[in-house]
């Protein structure tokens, strides 16, 4: 065997232990932090803000989660986040769908624009990813969008779950999402009427992930992943108030 080969070899090796290594949560106080926000918009998408958290107050009572075992505020470099600390949690969902979700409290919305800073808390993998929910009537029944470095059916798309295991239903999505250890920004626009989701990452003028559904419109919203640790903050929600639509 010539040197050539031998170094292709110890190489592709090395590469192949390097991608089945099993990944590793990341503790959320040895990650960079985020540079708050100076200016949040009042309107999105031609939708009023109804719900805004930026953590500093420590508190996670506006929040339901499904493990509260799972999920603390952290502090960052002076800055507070919500930490999803775990892999995966106690949870078991009734389908194949995420683990750890964190649902707003209070909040029934229709067509939605959920806007976050968001950060992967994991050592580098394929499926690294983490998920934004919407219109979530019941552990059986919702939408999420999954964040996911490679895509594939199963990664780095638009989801339902209804009844029955997840299925994307993305009519546009990318090669993946390009996680690192930085903050990223996030958002979901929704319109219940034309069915239309639209999802950015980092670009707010193009999105990465497209799908059209009417299956459900109207429900809560939500961070989380499937399997994931990672950190959420300055979540933001755009939506009309239910009760005067």
């Amino acid at each position: 065997m010539n040197r050539t080969c031998l170094v292709i070899l110890v190489a592709s090796f090395a590469s192949a232990v390097a991608h089945s290594a099993d990944p590793q949560p990341v503790p959320p106080e040895t990650m960079p932090a985020l540079k708050p926000s100076e200016r949040v918009p009042k309107m999105a998408a031609g939708l009023p803000m109804r719900f805004q958290t930026g953590f500093e107050g420590g508190s996670l009572d506006v929040f339901e989660p499904t493990d509260t075992k799972a999920w603390k505020v952290v502090e960052q470099g002076g800055n507070h986040v919500y930490a999803l600390v775990v892999r995966q949690s106690d949870y078991k969902p009734p389908q194949r769908s995420p683990y750890n979700i964190a649902l707003v409290k209070g909040l029934d919305a229709g067509s939605v624009v959920v806007d976050v800073r968001l950060q992967s808390a994991m050592t580098d993998y394929g499926h690294r990813s983490l998920c934004l929910f919407f219109n979530h009537l019941d552990p059986s029944h919702f939408y999420y969008v999954h964040f996911g470095k490679e895509a594939d059916p199963h990664a780095n798309q638009i989801f339902i779950v209804n009844g029955a295991d997840r299925k994307a239903i993305s009519k546009t999505t990318t090669a993946g999402t390009p996680w690192d250890d930085q903050w990223h920004h996030a958002r979901v626009v929704r319109d219940a009427d034309t069915g239309d989701i639209s999802v950015f990452f980092d670009d707010m003028t193009k999105p990465v992930m497209t799908a059209v559904d009417k299956t459900f419109t109207s429900g809560r919203v939500g961070v989380g992943s499937f399997d994931d640790a990672g950190n959420f903050d300055e979540l933001v929600v755009y939506t009309k108030d239910k009760a005067n639509e």
